[in-house]
């Protein structure tokens, strides 16, 4: 149901259609119960999602492994009725952001084990995040490394389950979490910048993985928004028209948001 769901989004999209999925990631169980109940209200499929720092194969902060995470999220499920093929679960920056401490060898190593697991538990988004630097590294790595170390990553998810998954990839991206310094604006993604990110991505995955490549359905861009300790940024439609016109040159993507919380409804912001 997944792929289905998800690669339909840029179907619509390319029929003059606006849609879009949300995306909740919480360790809560009443945040969970409350996403499912929103979403049977609606007769829609729920997303739920876990980030590398709350699950992964050490239990990240919540002690949860992905399928501890998963059998967590249906348990609430069978408790409310709500059917479990109806719940898509994800995998938020997944990457070597938890062991980026450590050198890139080793740090790579652990988040290729991580998505593994999260591959085995039966996440089918995988968002692939290899974007920060591990020990003796840059804090920001070139977009070919980043690119180079996602398909080393949705490899291992292919080892694992074999064309389970649909991947989400994209270097500009939120503090897993929500930013933890003060800010007075967000400049959103330049279309140069989704277009390289894009082409840089295609290019290793042909090279390396190319059967997933028709599976990549998402890119991580930044439209604008964010929310820390005692700020929002409020989305402004306007801002981000560039960066929405150049989705027509990524074919078979949708762009993805992080950070949305806190948002407040704007008059035609679904049209931006």
């Amino acid at each position: 149901m997944s792929n289905s769901l998800l690669r339909g989004l840029r179907i619509a999209y390319d029929k003059g259609e606006t849609r879009a999925l949300i995306s909740v990631c919480s360790a809560h169980p009443v945040v969970i119960e409350a996403a499912l109940l929103h979403a049977a209200s609606r007769k829609q499929p729920a997303l739920i999602e876990a980030t590398c720092n709350q699950v992964n194969q050490e239990g990240g902060y919540t002690g949860m492994t992905p399928a501890g995470f998963r059998d967590f999220v249906f348990g609430i499920a069978d408790r409310i009725s709500f059917p479990r093929d109806q719940i898509i679960l994800g995998g938020d920056h997944l990457g070597p952001n938890p062991w980026k401490s450590l050198p890139p060898g080793e740090a790579l190593q652990k988040a290729s084990d991580m998505i593994a697991a999260y591959a085995q538990a039966g996440f089918t988004k995988l968002h692939l995040d290899a974007s920060m630097g591990c020990k003796g590294e840059k804090e920001h790595l070139p977009d070919a490394v980043v690119a180079e170390r996602a398909v080393m990553l949705a490899s291992r998810a292919e080892s694992v389950a074999p064309g389970q998954a649909v991947y989400v990839i994209g270097t500009e991206i939120p503090t897993p979490g929500g930013a933890t310094e003060a800010f007075d604006h967000v400049v959103p993604t330049t279309p140069d910048a989704v277009r390289a990110t894009y082409h840089v991505h295609e290019a290793a995955f042909r090279d390396a993985l190319p059967a997933a490549w028709p599976r990549v359905i998402g890119i991580v861009v930044q439209p604008g928004v964010e929310f820390g300790h005692e700020d929002v940024a409020i989305y402004q439609p306007d801002a981000a028209r560039a960066l929405v016109t150049s989705l027509a040159d990524l074919p078979g993507l949708v762009f993805e948001a992080h950070s949305t919380d806190y948002q407040r409804h704007l008059s035609g912001a679904a049209q931006a």
